[in-house]
């Protein structure tokens, strides 16, 4: 295709918000989180925005590709992604099996941010939405949002600056920065996030507590909330022995679980989580034993799980999008796994899922820990546990840049030691000489 606009600028803007003292397997979530935006201008006069994880690494990356961007017609996105793509080799990452977060900059696809860009760039000179740009074009005018439940530390007990909400007349933005590590405060928890946005089902974080009482969590889930579907992820801290042991009864309780196990005694993810297929005969998620497509054929042929979360900023938005195809031909489910992000992602997540092929799940978002931090003046917002992505062409988010600006400033003034993700220095205040430990739940020491 000849004649579209052609990229004339490339700004690479890292950015900072606050973040809840959210605990997973690997820690507790520092009181700032970063991303990556990517913002280009073309010599159209229209401006395209993308975004993707924080980290000095995917800043630098993205920096070293302008050269391969500015000049070139923005129809030409695919093979500029291409072209990125070729100037690395081939990745030695094991995904992220262990949840290793310092390798999760192995399994982003920084390129994402750019891909974005150029679609939100292609769609308004198209006049089309991103989704009408990606796979088989739009599938759905709604996308089904999970409500995202974590188990909150006390930040009272650390002193690292954690964001405090409790004069806020929303209860939910009370209760997302309060303490919750019962099944009593998780279920408050999941209340204010249904009467403000709306959810009708909800996942848990797990990897926090000893299994048993990370299970009676998930019980009082389904008791307050009968009619709604139920799924936890510990990521892959359990054994296959204790993962069977727990959940093997829940089948009433649970509608999936995402990775319950992971890899151990010399066998792959893939094999173990087989392995717990066949002795549940639960639905599996992952997120980490499927992040590429070598990773994808292994899960496939071992029947490993039924539903991959396809996040595109680990696959890019268009190679999510063929994942969810495959899925839908092979009779296996498409979603999306999140990490902390502004409300660009929000977008790009939206956008994807409106174009993913067939009956897909309802996907994860972390925005609404961040809700209220927005980089855009219009976007998208989850109503009745939904969003809906309408006709307003390009991602449908238009940049407020002066917002850009603050976040870019609260980067530059934060500590460099938040500028990649680390949660393990929080939980070092919690537990002196705390470490990592991918079979330990994080506050089982």
């Amino acid at each position: 295709m000849s004649g579209s606009p052609i990229v004339k600028k490339m700004d690479v803007i890292p950015v900072a918000g606050y973040d809840s003292m959210l605990m997973t397997l690997s820690g507790a979530h520092a009181p700032y989180f970063t991303r990556n935006l990517v913002i280009l201008e073309d010599n159209a006069g229209n401006i395209g925005v993308g975004e993707v994880h924080g980290g000095e690494s995917i800043t630098d990356a993205l920096n070293e590709y302008k050269e391969l961007v500015i000049g070139r017609e923005i129809a030409n996105h695919r093979k500029i992604i291409n072209d990125i793509q070729s100037t690395r080799g081939k990745s030695n990452s094991e995904g992220i099996q262990r949840l290793d977060i310092s390798k999760l900059k192995d399994v982003v696809r920084c390129e994402t941010a750019i891909e974005a860009a150029l679609l939100d760039l292609l769609g308004k000179f198209l006049n089309l939405p991103v989704c009408a740009l990606l796979g088989d074009g739009k599938q759905r005018d709604e996308v089904e949002v999970l409500g995202y439940l974590f188990y909150i530390g006390d930040k009272d007990k650390v002193d690292l600056g954690y964001i405090d909400e409790s004069d806020s007349k929303d209860p939910w933005f009370r209760i997302r920065r309060k303490v919750a590590l019962t099944p009593e405060a998780v279920v408050e928890q999941a209340y204010a996030a249904k009467e403000h946005y709306g959810f009708r089902n909800f996942k848990l974080k797990g990897g926090v507590l000893e299994g048993e009482k990370e299970m009676e969590t998930v019980r009082a889930l389904k008791e307050n909330f009968p009619d709604a579907r139920i799924n936890i992820d510990p990521n892959g801290a359990w054994s296959l022995e204790e993962a069977i042991k727990l959940c093997s009864e829940m089948k009433d309780v649970l509608t999936y679980v995402e990775d319950p196990c992971g890899p151990e005694a010399g066998f792959s993810g893939r094999e173990i989580l087989s392995e717990f297929k066949v002795a549940t005969g639960l639905p599996v998620a992952t997120n980490m034993i499927a992040t590429d497509w070598r990773q994808f054929h292994h899960s496939v042929v071992l029947k490993a799980v039924d539903i991959v979360l396809a996040d595109p900023h680990f696959w890019g938005m268009s190679g999510s999008v063929r994942a969810s195809q495959v899925l839908n031909d092979w009779g296996m489910t498409w979603g999306c796994h999140s990490n902390n992000h502004f409300d660009i992602s929000l977008a790009i997540f939206a956008q994807t899922a409106a174009a993913a092929k067939g009956n897909i799940t309802a996907i994860d978002t972390h925005w609404i820990w961040q809700d209220g931090q927005n980089l855009c003046s219009e976007g998208f917002e989850i109503k009745n546990g939904k969003i809906i992505v309408d006709d307003r062409p390009g991602l449908g988010v238009t940049i407020d840049m002066d917002k850009v600006m603050e976040a870019n400033a609260l980067y530059n003034k934060i500590d460099r030691c938040y500028h990649d993700r680390d949660d393990a220095m929080a939980m070092q205040y919690i537990i002196k000489g705390w470490k990592f430990d991918n079979k330990k739940p994080c506050l089982v020491r």
